[in-house]
């Protein structure tokens, strides 16, 4: 009983959360962005995120966007949310280039008074990962290659930093249509720091079942591969002490995080 009050009082004052859907399947979900969509009387998002939750909505008033259409999106949500209780669609992970951002800019632009739940996902450079191994157990560093919102001239400071200081580094964004140097023009900045013996692991549509694929190969030879990768890949580029398993299954990636320095296994 007690409950159900509180969901009638959330419904009268409204709620907005903003959910991670991960890499797009419903298996992929946590329990509770699972139930918060269930229960939604409005859920916003873009066309192709919400097409992956599409065995989810049903009751609920779905309001369908598109790319680059971000703030007007938000801008509905916060709205909706005065009265309703609101589900923003977020792909991968709400923080990692994902809608939490603007949603809270928007909010605090509005002094919005209703509660905001920000709910994780799992994002595309940890869902990639799982899939080439271990590649990331270490300190990392994660780049969008996009320079649509940020300048080149910020993003290749970044990829020298990151690289510089030998962190494993995921990269976003690699290719578009309109974009289709940036992938070897940061391939090129990587390589003035880290040998062409490191592996590097590509994930296309990771966790999205038969369209999914992975190479693993190195640095001195994904060029090769350039024609390969688009804006669904993930790709992961490993430090100096990263290896390459061949297993008997396929290629792993391993990045030793420092215990067989400390233990004989």
């Amino acid at each position: 009983m007690a409950e159900s009050q509180s969901q009638s009082q959330d419904k009268a004052s409204g709620k907005l959360y903003v959910v991670g859907i991960g890499p797009g399947s419903v298996e992929q979900l946590t329990l509770k962005a699972r139930d918060v969509i269930l229960n939604a009387d409005y859920v916003l998002g873009n066309s192709t995120y919400l097409d992956q939750m599409e065995s989810l909505l049903g009751t609920q008033e779905i309001i369908r966007s598109y790319m680059g259409k971000e703030v007007d999106r938000a801008r509905k949500a916060v709205e909706l949310a005065k009265s309703a209780n609101v589900v923003m669609i977020s792909g991968g992970d709400t923080n990692v280039y994902g809608m939490a951002g603007i949603v809270l800019e928007v909010a605090e632009h509005e002094n919005l008074d209703v509660d905001i739940e920000i709910l994780p996902g799992v994002t595309a450079i940890l869902a990639g990962a799982s899939i080439l191994g271990a590649p990331v157990v270490t300190d990392f560093a994660v780049i969008s290659l996009s320079d649509l919102l940020t300048p080149w001239e910020v993003i290749e400071k970044r990829l020298n930093m990151a690289a510089d200081a030998d962190f494993v580094i995921g990269l976003y964004n690699p290719k578009s249509r309109k974009r289709k140097s940036n992938f070897a023009r940061a391939i090129e900045i990587i390589r003035k720091y880290k040998a062409d013996s490191v592996p590097v692991g590509l994930v296309k549509n990771a966790m999205r079942g038969e369209d999914e694929d992975q190479i693993v190969t190195t640095l001195g030879e994904v060029m090769n591969y350039e024609d390969w990768v688009d804006m669904s890949t993930a790709i992961l580029v490993g430090n100096g002490e990263s290896r390459i398993w061949k297993s008997p299954k396929k290629d792993m990636i391993i990045t030793p995080r420092g215990y067989h320095k400390k233990y004989d296994y």
